[in-house]
């Protein structure tokens, strides 16, 4: 049995802007096992610019940091993932070649910087969903696109994509819209997931009162439903790629 599932978090050390090092990284595991997660899925940036950030190279190094947090005597069990940028060139992906959560070719994390939905988004999506991925868009309340428009997340559920709230968002400054989107959408019950995305030691309080934040918005059975039921759907495409669940 599972208790809370992050499905977005930037473990692994030194290999993008998420923890530094390996004591960073036991840091972060201890406050989450503390907050009642029980596993967490890697998902480091797959970005041009990170070309070592590969479905086989996170397998390994997601296997390297549990067999350290195993050694620590941390009782978090993670999994590989990744969080695909979406851009023109996705369109020219093969499967092998696309991360996925426990790179089992059924879920994909992907994020998106845009002030609008670019002309390429369609493509690129339908693109991925043609590999037989169910897509998953990380932290959409911080898309200028999902603020300003509430015409373009209709179009994003349309499209069959499942949305990723940051726990972090719910306690930004009242007036940042980051934090009023993250509430309507948490709210109109938009979101699939609920998610610490961690990158290192300093910004984990936030997240964790985010996620007390969000229970006091919506109550614990939503909260539940976002960080526990759905999530488990994850650990299932899991288990059927040999990674385990237990």
């Amino acid at each position: 049995m599972s208790g809370r599932i992050d499905v977005h978090s930037h473990l692994i050390p030194g290999i993008d802007d998420g923890c530094a090092n390996l004591e960073q990284s036991i840091t972060c595991a201890r406050v989450l096992v503390d907050a009642g997660f029980t596993h967490a899925f890697c998902t480091p940036h797959v970005w041009t610019n990170l070309p070592e950030n590969t479905p086989a190279s996170i397998v390994r190094r997601t296997a390297e940091l549990q067999a350290h947090f195993d050694a620590a005597g941390v009782a978090l069990q993670v999994l590989p993932g990744g969080e695909l940028n979406l851009g023109p060139e996705i369109a020219n992906m093969r499967a092998p070649d696309v991360v996925s959560y426990a790179m089992g070719g059924k879920f994909c994390l992907f994020d998106l910087w845009a002030d609008e939905l670019p002309d390429f988004f369609e493509a690129a999506v339908r693109h991925l969903q043609s590999l037989g991925l169910k897509l998953v868009l990380a932290h959409p309340e911080r898309m200028k696109a999902a603020q300003d428009d509430p015409g373009a997340v209709e179009r994003m559920q349309e499209l069959g994509l499942l949305l990723q709230g940051n726990l972090q968002c719910f306690i930004d400054p009242e007036d940042w819209a980051t934090r009023r989107t993250a509430v309507k959408f948490l709210l109109d019950r938009r979101y699939t997931f609920l998610a610490t995305d961690t990158h290192r030691p300093d910004s984990l309080p936030q997240r964790m009162h985010g996620l007390r934040r969000a229970i006091e918005l919506a109550g614990h059975e939503e909260v539940t439903r976002l960080t526990v039921e759905n999530p488990r759907m994850l650990l299932d495409a899991a288990g059927s790629n040999g990674q385990g669940s237990d």
